[in-house]
This record gives structure tokens, sequence and C-alpha cells, in this order.
């Protein structure tokens, strides 16, 4: 059992319980018919081999034909699968399957937004550990979808050296020094950075990033110039789009957006079940 496999299992034992008493009631067991999953708004797609693994793990006979990839534009009205099966099957699915079709195509869609804002000025946007407890995988999957870049996955990949381990260690020179003692090849330094003295001492301490945090775009922008290619140059802080409207022409490498998955929009998608 993969991953995915685990969070569905989750998903469907959260939701049907002891059993779907009003589809067994009423939905005869050997009832067959076929279904369609149509986008009720503009979208990018995410999650739709995640949805055709909740009827497949329901019943290996269920047939999902995906007619839309992840990280494809959908338009309204356009059909992202069709299955067929078991009517008990589809309808005992149906709400989980959509769930996260909803979710993750929401997270896509918010991130390709931001990124058609910000590609053309050479800003990536990356995503964050802000994310659903369980779904991170899932989550960030939709982000790349939306042409955004995944950050670190988890606190076992990438070094993120914030405020309070910067006080915790006694500085942010001996913080990066710590960090360097004990990383492994491939892995990046990050450190935040809150001012200019901060900033220079970042650089001096040989950070591979220089995460600029809560910073108005005229301290961001002499923040990038005294760093001067030394390392990369991420800015934070509760990042929405109004916010990132001011950044663009800042010279940053990265804007980094919590709210990408922790706050955004379920696309509206859903499913029409007919009888054969």
């Amino acid at each position: 059992m993969n991953n995915t496999d685990e969070i569905i299992n989750i998903a469907l034992k959260e939701d049907i319980g002891n059993g779907d008493i009003t589809t067994e009631a009423t939905i005869s067991r050997d009832s067959m018919g076929f279904a369609k999953i149509i986008a009720k708004s503009d979208l990018i797609l995410s999650g739709i081999l995640v949805a055709g693994r909740v009827f497949e793990i329901l019943d290996p006979e269920t047939v999902f034909t995906p007619q839309k990839s992840d990280g494809e534009p959908c338009r309204a009205g356009e059909t992202l699968a069709s299955l067929s099966g078991r009517i008990q099957i589809l309808l005992t699915g149906e709400r989980t399957a959509l769930n996260f079709l909803q979710h993750l195509s929401g997270i896509a869609t918010a991130t390709k937004h931001l990124v058609e804002m910000t590609s053309q000025y050479g800003i990536k946007i990356l995503d964050t550990r802000k994310t659903t407890p369980g779904l991170r995988i899932l989550e960030k999957d939709a982000v790349r979808h939306g042409g955004g870049t995944n950050h670190r996955m988890g606190l076992y990949d990438h070094f993120l050296i914030k405020n309070n381990h910067i006080t915790a260690a006694g500085s942010l020179s001996k913080a990066v020094a710590a960090a360097k003692r004990n990383m492994i090849k491939g892995q990046k330094i990050e450190v935040e950075a809150r001012d200019m003295d901060e900033v220079k001492e970042a650089i001096a301490s040989g950070a591979d990033i220089i995460m600029l945090d809560n910073m108005e775009p005229e301290q961001v922008k002499t923040a990038v110039t005294v760093i001067g290619g030394a390392a990369n140059t991420e800015i934070s802080g509760n990042m929405t789009e109004e916010k990132i409207v001011r950044y663009l022409d800042s010279g940053v490498d990265f804007i980094s957006v919590g709210a990408l998955t922790h706050s955004a929009k379920a696309a509206d998608i859903h499913m029409l079940i007919k009888m054969n």
C-alpha cells in the first residue's frame, strides 16, 4: 500500500464507517450504471488519479477513465472523467472522490493564477509546510500541477533557520555554522533575515537562500542589491495576490505563499450518475 492509498483509506473509513446505510437500503447490489465527473467552473485539474483510486479501492471492477490530466486547464462544463460499475460503489465513493478533486484542483488553480502573475518577472511561487495534516504529499503535488515549486517537504530535507532557531542558537552565524556541520551533500541552508544586519550576517555565514521576512518592497529591493547574487532570495509573510503585486519588480527569486495550501478555494466539480 502506498501513501496515497493510506490517505484514501482513512478518508473512506471516516465517511463510510459501518456502511453507507442510505445507498445500501435504496439501491440493489447488482444495479449497474455509469457516471461522469464534470467541471462546473474553469480550473486547473489536480487529483484525477486520486479520485479514480477511490473507486478502485472500493471495487477493483469499477472502470474509471480520466478524460483530462492533472495540470491541464479545464473549462466549465467539460467532462473530467467517466466511470462505470456498480451503482452502490459509485454513490458510496462519490463524496470522497469529489472532496479530493475539489480541494486539490482548488490549490492547483490558485497556484496557476499566481504563477502567471510572477513568471514574467523571473519569480517562482513556492508552497510551505502550512498544509492539511495528512494531505501534504497530495497538496504539494497540486501546487506542482499549477506550475508552482515545492519548498521543503518537511523538517528533514532542507535547513530553514528561523528567528526562534537564531535566538536559541545564540546568533544567526552560529546557527548556520551548526547546520553546515550536520548537513549532507545536496542539502541547502536557508536563513530568515528580519533586517539588513541579519541580511549581511547571512551573506557572511554562507547561507544558500535568504528569506526576507515581512519586509516592505523598498527594503526587499535594498536587500537584493546588497546580496548581489551571493544567495538566492525569498520573501514571505502572509503573501496575498494584492501584496505580491507590490513585490513583482523587487528582484527576488522566490515568493512563498502559505495560503496556497491552507486557504485555497475549492474548485466546483460534480458527478452525475445514470443507470444502464
